[in-house]
Parts: C-alpha cells; sequence; structure tokens
C-alpha cells in the first residue's frame, strides 16, 4: 500500500479525525440523554427494555432456534394425525375413532388458549396449525366413515365451507392467532366453485360462482384489518374475478344470438359492478379495478351489439361502447374511479387501432409492387384482410376519442399534447387507408395520397392551424401571459431567428416578446406553450413522408401518374422549404431534392436513354444543388441540400458502370461540380478532397476505357503541375498538410503505374517505378512530408511483393507442409516475448509520423 503522504505526516492526520470523532460522540450522547429526561418528565418515556439473560429469548422475537424447534414440532406432530388416519384407522371401531380424533382435535383447539394466557405466542402458533389440520382430517374421517356414498366434490364443498365458517369464528374468538383467519379465507374460495361443479350447470353456472367468490373475497378485503388476510383476499378476488371474467368473454364473443349474449352480458355487467364497487371504496387501487371494470362493461354491451350488426362492424361496435364510456366519466366520482374508466376505454380505442393497423401498413406497403414492373400498370390488391372495410371507420373514431378525451376527462391518463398528436397520426392513417378499404383504382388513389401529404405538409408548416380551428385545442398549445395575449396571436413571429428553431416552427428567440411585453417573464409557460407546437409539427412531417413515399412508389404504375405524383411531390417540397422554418423546412427542402432527382431520372427514361446515358443526365441534380448552395450561402438550409444532392453521384457512377468511357465523363462532371463548390470557403475542405478523388478516378477510368498500356504518358502531364501547384500552396501556408499539397499529383501516377505492373510480366516497368517510388520515399523522408513517405514506401512495398512472389510460391512448394505453421508459431512466439518492445517501436513510429506533415 503506497503512502500518498509521508507516514508521520498521515499518523498526525488519522489521530486528528479520531479526536473529531470522539468529540461528536460525545455531543450526540449528550443530546440523547437531555431528550431522555425531557420524555420522561412529559410521561412520554420510552418502554423499558426488560432485562434478558444471554441465553433467553421472548416469544414474540423475531424467527430463533426456539421457533424452528416449534415448527418442526407441529410439522411432525400433524405428519403423524394424517399417518394415523390414513393407516391406523381401520384397526379401530367407529367410537373409538370418533373419541381419538375428537378429542385430539379439541385438544389442539384449546390449547392455544392456555398458552396465549402465558404468552407463549409461538407455541400457540404451531399447535393451533395442528389443530387446523386436525379438522380437515375430521372432515376427511367423516367422509369414508358415515358417509361414504356421498358425491366427493359436493362433500367438498360443503366441508370447504363448514371450515372456512369454523376457522373464521375460531380466529375471531382467539384475536391473536395469525393462521385461523387467512385458513378461513383460503378455504372459502372453494365452495361456491366445487358446489357449481357438482351441480353440472356447466361454465355459465361456474363462472357465476366464481363471481360470488369474488365479491365475497372483496367484502373481505375491505373490512379486513390484517394484512394477510386482506393480501390473501385480494389474491382470491383475482384469481376467481379473472376466471370469470375470461369465461364471460369467452361466452359472449362466441355468442350467434342476441338472447345468447344476454347471460354472458350480465355475468360481465355483475363483474364490472364488483369491481366498481372495489373501487369506489379502496383509493389506493381504484385506477386499476376501475379499468377491469370498464373493460368488463365494455365487453358486456359490444358483445350485444356485435350479434346485431355484420361481422365486419364488431370491431365498431366495441368502439362505440368504449366511447360511451368515456362519455360516462363526467360523473362526480373519485377520481382513481374516472382514471381507471378512462384507461379501459383507452385500452379499447387501441386494440381497435393495433386490430387496424395492417390495413395501414398493407396502404404504405403495396404501391412497393410497382417497382418490380415499373409503368406496367396499376398494381392488384390480392390481399382481402378481415374487416378492412370499417378499418377507417375505427382509425377516425378513435381519433376523434383521442382529441376529446383529455377535454372531457379530468384525469385522462394522456396528456392533452400527446393524445392531440395520436389523433392527428390515426386521422391521417384513416385517410390513407380509405383507398384500400373501399378498392379505388389508381387515380383515386394516387389523389388521396397527395391530398393526404398535402395537408400534412400543411400541419408541419403551420402547426398553429388547429388552433386557430379549434380554441380549446389553441388554449391548450398557446396558454395566456398575463402581460398579453397568447402565443402565436396578436403579434409576428420573429423571422430573424426562425431558422434556428424546432419543428414547429417557433423563434426559440429569448428576447420575443408577446404584447409588448418581455416573453422572459414567464418563461416556463413559453417553453410549455412551444412544445406541444413542435409534437405536432413532427408527427405532421412523419406522416407526410410516409405518404409522399408511397405516392411516389405508386406513381412508378404508369408514366403519366410517375409524373404526376413527382411533379406535385416536388412542388409540395418547393412550397414546404419556402414557407416552413426550422427542420420543417430542412427536410422539405432534401425531399423536394430527392423528388426532383426521380422527375430527371424518369424524363430521361421516357426519352428513351440507356441507362449510362440517364447517369449522365442525374448529375444535373447535384449541379443545381451547388449553385442553389452558392446563392444560399450560409443558411442552414443549403448543406443538407448540397449533401442530398451529392448521394446522387454514386448512382449516377453506379448507372454508367457498364460503359466506362460514360463513367469517366460523369466522374469528371462530378469533379467539376465538387471543384466548383469548393470555392466557397465553408466548402472547401471537404469538397476539394472530393474534386481531387474524381478527378483522379476519371483520369483512371478513362484510362482503363482506352485501353492505355503506358499511362504514364496520361497521368505525368497531370501530377507534375499537380505537385507545382502543391509546392507553391505549400510556400504560401507552411501549414498546410502534404496529403493536399501532394497527395492528389503523386496517386494520379502512382496507382495507374503500380497496377499496371502487377499486370505487366516484364521487368522495365516494375524496376522504374520501383526506383521512382523508392526516390519519392527518400524525398518524404528527407524533407519530413508524410504523404511522399508512405505513398511512396506502400509503392515500393507492393513492387517488391509483385517482384518475390513467383520466387516466394516456388520456395513455399519446396518447403515440407508442417515447416510453415512451425515458422509462424516461432513468430508468434518472438512477437510475444517482445510484446512491450514492438508497443514501443510502433509508439514512437506514430509520433515520428505525426511530426511530419
Amino acid at each position: 500500500m503506497e503512502n500518498v503522504l509521508p507516514p508521520a505526516e498521515e499518523l498526525r492526520l488519522i489521530d486528528r479525525e479520531l479526536v473529531q470523532l470522539d468529540a461528536r460522540r460525545a455531543q450526540l450522547m449528550h443530546r440523547r440523554a437531555w431528550l431522555l429526561t425531557a420524555l420522561r418528565a412529559a410521561g412520554a418515556g420510552p418502554a423499558p427494555v426488560p432485562a434478558r439473560s444471554p441465553g433467553a429469548a421472548a416469544e414474540t422475537s423475531p424467527p430463533s432456534a426456539q421457533n424452528i424447534l416449534l415448527t418442526l414440532g407441529g410439522i411432525l406432530l400433524t405428519i403423524a394425525a394424517v399417518a394415523f388416519t390414513l393407516v391406523s384407522w381401520g384397526h379401530m371401531g367407529i367410537g373409538g375413532r370418533a373419541i381419538v380424533l375428537g378429542a385430539v382435535t379439541v385438544a389442539a383447539l384449546g390449547t392455544p388458549l392456555l398458552l396465549l394466557r402465558r404468552k407463549l405466542v409461538s407455541t400457540a402458533e404451531s399447535v393451533a396449525a395442528l389443530g387446523l389440520v386436525l379438522t380437515v382430517l375430521d372432515a376427511y374421517a367423516l367422509k369414508r366413515a358415515v358417509l361414504p356414498g356421498t358425491d366427493a366434490v359436493a362433500y367438498t364443498a360443503v366441508a370447504a365451507g363448514v371450515l372456512a365458517a369454523a376457522w373464521a369464528a375460531y380466529g375471531r374468538a382467539v384475536g391473536r392467532l395469525r393462521l385461523p383467519l387467512p385458513g378461513a379465507v383460503v378455504a372459502g374460495q372453494l365452495p361456491l366453485p366445487l358446489w357449481a361443479l357438482s351441480a353440472g350447470g356447466g361454465p355459465e353456472v361456474t363462472a357465476w360462482a366464481t363471481l360470488a367468490t369474488a365479491g365475497l373475497d372483496v367484502a373481505i378485503a375491505l373490512v379486513a384489518r390484517r394484512t394477510a388476510v386482506r393480501a390473501l383476499a385480494v389474491t382470491g378476488a383475482v384469481v376467481t374475478g379473472g376466471w370469470s371474467l375470461l369465461t364471460g368473454v369467452w361466452l359472449s364473443v362466441s355468442a350467434g344470438s342476441p338472447a345468447a349474449s344476454a347471460e354472458p352480458a350480465l355475468l360481465l355487467l355483475a363483474a364490472a359492478a364488483v369491481s366498481l364497487g372495489a373501487a369506489w371504496r379502496a383509493p389506493a387501487a381504484a385506477a386499476a379495478t376501475a379499468t377491469v371494470g370498464g373493460l368488463a362493461t365494455v365487453a358486456a354491451t359490444g358483445g350485444v351489439l356485435r350479434t346485431l350488426v355484420p361481422a365486419d362492424w364488431a370491431v365498431p361496435a366495441y368502439l362505440l361502447c368504449a366511447a360511451a364510456l368515456l362519455g360516462a366519466v363526467r360523473v362526480r366520482a373519485p377520481r382513481g374511479v374516472l382514471t381507471g374508466l378512462a384507461a379501459a376505454s383507452g385500452l379499447v380505442q387501441l386494440a381497435s387501432a393495433l386490430w387496424a393497423a395492417p390495413v395501414v401498413l398493407l396502404a404504405l406497403t403495396g404501391p412497393a409492387a410497382t417497382l418490380e414492373d415499373v409503368w406496367g400498370g396499376p398494381p392488384v390488391q390480392d390481399v382481402v384482410l378481415p374487416g378492412a372495410v370499417t378499418a377507417p371507420v375505427v382509425l377516425a373514431a378513435v381519433a376523434v376519442a383521442l382529441w376529446a378525451a383529455p377535454r372531457l376527462v379530468p384525469a385522462a391518463p394522456l396528456p392533452r399534447p400527446t393524445a392531440e398528436c395520436a389523433a392527428l397520426a390515426l386521422t391521417w392513417s384513416a385517410v390513407v387507408a380509405a383507398p384500400v378499404a373501399l378498392f379505388l383504382p389508381l387515380g383515386p388513389t394516387l389523389a388521396v395520397q397527395l391530398a393526404a401529404t398535402a395537408a400534412a405538409l400543411v400541419l408541419a408548416v403551420r402547426p398553429s392551424l388547429p388552433a386557430a380551428l379549434l380554441p380549446a385545442a389553441g388554449a391548450a398549445w398557446s396558454p395566456p401571459s398575463p402581460t398579453g395575449p397568447p402565443a402565436g396571436e396578436g403579434h409576428a413571429p420573429d423571422r430573424a431567428s426562425d431558422d434556428t428553431a424546432g419543428p414547429g416552427g417557433g423563434t426559440g428567440s429569448p428576447d420575443r416578446t408577446t404584447g409588448g411585453a418581455p416573453a422572459t417573464a414567464r418563461p416556463d409557460s413559453s417553453r410549455a406553450a412551444v412544445d406541444p407546437v413542435r409534437s405536432v409539427a413532427g408527427t405532421a412531417l412523419v406522416c407526410a413522408l410516409l405518404s409522399a413515399a408511397g405516392a411516389a412508389l405508386l406513381g412508378l404504375a404508369t408514366r403519366p401518374a410517375t409524373f404526376t405524383a413527382l411533379g406535385v411531390l416536388v412542388a409540395l417540397g418547393v412550397a414546404a422549404a419556402t414557407a416552413a422554418r426550422g427542420l420543417v423546412r430542412i427536410v422539405a427542402a432534401c425531399a423536394a431534392v430527392v423528388g426532383t432527382t426521380g422527375l430527371v431520372a424518369a424524363t430521361a427514361v421516357a426519352a428513351g436513354l440507356p441507362g449510362h446515358r440517364i447517369g449522365l443526365a442525374l448529375l444535373a441534380v447535384p449541379a443545381a444543388a451547388a449553385l442553389l448552395g452558392a446563392r444560399l450561402g450560409r443558411h442552414p438550409v443549403a448543406l443538407p441540400v448540397e449533401a442530398t444532392a451529392a448521394a446522387v453521384v454514386p448512382i449516377a457512377a453506379a448507372l454508367a458502370v457498364p460503359h466506362p468511357p460514360t463513367l469517366a465523363l460523369v466522374l469528371a462532371l462530378a469533379g467539376v461540380v465538387a471543384a466548383g463548390t469548393a470555392v466557397r470557403t465553408e466548402r472547401r475542405p471537404l469538397a476539394g478532397y472530393a474534386a481531387a478523388v474524381l478527378f483522379v478516378a476519371a483520369t483512371w477510368v478513362r484510362l482503363a476505357a482506352s485501353g492505355v498500356a503506358v499511362p504514364e504518358a496520361y497521368t505525368l502531364p497531370v501530377t507534375v503541375p499537380a505537385l507545382a501547384v502543391g509546392f507553391l500552396r505549400r510556400r504560401r501556408d507552411p501549414s498546410a498538410s502534404s496529403w493536399v499539397a501532394y497527395g492528389p499529383g503523386l496517386a494520379a501516377t502512382l496507382v495507374p503505374s503500380l497496377l499496371a505492373a502487377w499486370g505487366d510480366p516484364d521487368w522495365p516497368r516494375p524496376l522504374l517505378l520501383g526506383l521512382a517510388a523508392l526516390g519519392v520515399t527518400l524525398a518524404g523522408a528527407r524533407l519530413r512530408l508524410r504523404a511522399p513517405l508512405i505513398l511512396g514506401g506502400l509503392t515500393v512495398a507492393l513492387v517488391a511483393l509483385h517482384e518475390l512472389a513467383p520466387y516466394v510460391v516456388q520456395v513455399v512448394d519446396a518447403l515440407p507442409r508442417w515447416l510453415p505453421p512451425a515458422l509462424a508459431g516461432l513468430l508468434l512466439l518472438a512477437v510475444g516475448a517482445t510484446y512491450e518492445q514492438r508497443l514501443r517501436d510502433a509508439r514512437r513510429l506514430r509520433e515520428t509520423l505525426g511530426r511530419m506533415r
């Protein structure tokens, strides 16, 4: 252990800390003595702790050796009683049997009274447990000896009821015992269900019996004072009530007529009444219990309505009942009950929306089938989903309910902004799913998709539009300020700071005024007013993008539809980018670039151009984006637009790959665009590198396409002026990197020459290239320039590898098969033994390269 301080200094520090701890302990002990004196003077002193010998322990103490022995003794006595009843019972007469069991049972139940008087609580508990088990054996003995022909299930039901009543009475009489009352609750779960099974009344009778048991459990849980009794009663109510609910739902769903659905509806309504009654009396669990009651009510009423309507309208029937339940929460009731009913309605609505979700998914993914046969006609909708006709109705109804819930329910589970965003998404889903549900042809379907895109973009651009149409929503989005009108009313937004706002187009300016007063008077309120607007704008933007993608894919079905869809989408994107602010403007501008790319490609295909010419035509998009970026300057939209347009270059190059001359032209033109972009100061670093790479790649492709055997004749005229320009750049700016100054020029010759050398079987080219690369490497080492050193060194190594490869192959073929693995093992051992030294060498090499430019 290392000492941070000298030993003498650390020892003094420890002693000082110990002195402080002793002083603090003395202070606390003095305060404790004063508090005890004050409490005794007031007559409320703590109870004296009785002195105990070291080996003594109280009967009521936590689990100890004595309690363990008592428990084991009770278990052994119970086992003995069971063995006696099952094995030795037949060797005694009826009188003897009755006398033995009766005497033992009475003794086992009476002994705890004497033990409790002597404060032997643990012993009394053990003996009482034995007595409870003996009562069960008494019931079994009575069945075997006196009533052997009685139905076993019916007898068990009666016996369980009698035992539950007897244990409850015994537990109430002997109040200090903890086992009888919980045992009575457990035994009370059996009589009614077992009686229903013995009567053979079917699942309906059993469900009513378990529901009655659940009602008794609820009553016990409400009046019980002991935690164990209350917990067992709640568990029993959940199990038996849950069985009744599941049975009722199954019978209701299986009913084929209104008459057949009446009894399950009554069962579910009775379960709902029990749940709501428990929720009314138990505020702690009111929300969860009321939720169960609300779901049971919807299942009961919806099950009856389901039998009165066609099969496709079953889900809307349940949804109608959930909406009615949402309206019923306006009654005067505890807050937990209202929250539970609203949650039940919300769960039904969520399940209904999930049921309709496949129709929306089909509407969004179905247009992708046009990619298999572009301009081959509209896709055939061969998937028929059950209930698809009513899916838009369900989605629209859920949207209305979500919009109305925060205004109707005082304790709505969802906040108002979240509910309104979900309502907006569901409304859009209903519109998108309508063509699939109605089996509309291509033209109307495309029109609906474009209309949905336009509407969603309007809300994304102006998210406060619903506030103008719906005053309640406007109040939610723009709470009034004590110094002026609500945000968004009575003043114009500050356009100068709009580009830094979020999706909703809020200004985000800290000194924005509202009604002539600074908005900083209530910063929290202003932020609360902006966040819902941004959430609505973000939701609308996502919906617009999804429907735009679906419309673009659907438009590929026919040529007119393609130009119509892409033209409208580009116009919408441009309009939104012009009118919006913040993130919405950026996304809309990028979407307009994507649409323009598709429009250019469609125009080229319609003109009959081959694939490589289409790639050449696509370069118009990055060229136009570069001009637009130069016009916008440092505007926040400029970089995303140029980046999106730059993604078109790989697509154009991929289309031109089958025709190398056109590929070289595509790369060269892309390099021209990048070089033009590099003229701007803010784009110079990245665009300059891209231009150099594109020019070099275009040169290589052009040389390969022309079948040039001596590429140096074409690359050296490029390399020499490039190196001259780099030299001048380094003289003017000594801090410039050698990669920027000399890297493009050296790579323009070394890489094509290296490729040609690897395919050249003669020796002059590799020799000359190796010598030239060696000279570049030495120059880089002499001048401490990283780019010549690395490029030249790699070229020398690859040339040497090319020249030595045949001899290495011959040597490897002549060696024994075991020698290469052995050499590899020795190499690994050597590296491992000198691992630290290798790390230091690598670190030293890295530092050396880092000092170069």
